[in-house]
């Protein structure tokens, strides 16, 4: 382990963050520790050759001890409607668990690679609601991605805000906590009208999840800085997403977090060589292949 380097991956255990840690894993050179409080991450997502500590991001300081040579910060609550029922997770998990995570930044003086969310450059609404304070989850990673780059300013650490946007593939989490592409997925492997939020127009740029890890280790190599999103030019409203999947649509009641289309800034990360290698339309046939087999 002595000419290892040490890389922690918080939320290891989590849909994007496993694949994050395969890829990590690949290198012989990396030594990759993940930690992850398994809210929404599971142990079926272990990366054979990675090591597994289990607790909440509040106690990284107790639970990883080591010096890491970089740490990705991935470990947070990441749904926009249910944060609405859930705002005291939200705030335990992406407010208490990330300030400890940016103290231990500030105690190892590593650099940092924080998941910052799309959602922060949201359109502003009909009703001037921004996109920023359309939920509970919405606003902490707003103030989030801004605490990290005044803690980088503060304390002189290097760092690199990404910003995901609609990540889609394997191990995407479906159910209570689960994205929209699962879960309809789900609604067509079961034969049940595809549930879309009025009016349907709304648009998201949906990226797989391998490009996001290839734009995740891009930056973390070559960037430095905010404002690294990581999101194709491929933008569809959930209404053809649906259309795209087949079956019956059915139109359910606009919500308080329903939002238009993300504005999509990949300036930064393009120019490092990121070029994203996947289609929606490729991942949702080879998905509906399997089911009607």
């Amino acid at each position: 382990m002595e000419n290892k380097k040490v890389i922690l991956v918080t939320g290891g255990a989590g849909f994007v963050g496993s694949h994050l840690v395969e890829a990590l894993v690949s290198d012989e050179n990396n030594q990759v520790i993940s930690l992850d409080n398994y809210f929404t991450g599971s142990k079926e997502n272990h990366v054979e050759g990675a090591e597994y500590r289990e607790g909440h991001t509040k106690d990284i300081a107790m639970l990883v001890p080591e010096q890491p040579d970089i740490v990705y910060h991935l470990g947070e609550y990441s749904r926009v409607r249910q944060s609405l029922d859930e705002p005291d997770v939200v705030w335990d998990l992406n407010m208490a668990g990330t300030l400890a995570v940016l103290e231990y930044w500030r105690e190892k003086k590593c650099k940092l690679v924080y998941a910052g969310s799309s959602t922060k450059f949201t359109d502003t609404r009909e009703d001037g609601v921004e996109g920023r304070n359309l939920a509970p989850y919405t606003w902490a990673k707003a103030a989030t991605t801004d605490l990290v780059v005044n803690y980088a300013r503060w304390y002189n650490l290097s760092f690199v805000n990404t910003y995901f946007y609609n990540v889609y593939g394997p191990r995407e989490l479906g159910g209570k906590h689960g994205t929209v592409i699962p879960i309809l997925l789900d609604r067509y492997r079961k034969g049940e009208p595809l549930t879309i939020a009025s009016p349907g127009t709304q648009e998201r740029c949906f990226t797989h999840v391998l490009d996001t890890v290839d734009g995740i280790l891009l930056a973390a190599k070559k960037g430095e800085g905010d404002g690294y999103g990581i999101g194709t030019d491929e933008v569809h409203s959930l209404l053809e997403l649906a259309e795209m999947i087949g079956g019956e649509i059915e139109m359910l009641p606009q919500t308080k977090s329903t939002r238009s289309s993300d504005i999509v800034d990949s300036e930064k990360v393009k120019a490092l060589g990121w070029k994203p290698r996947h289609t929606l339309k490729d991942y949702i046939d080879e998905v509906k292949g399997n089911i009607d087999m």
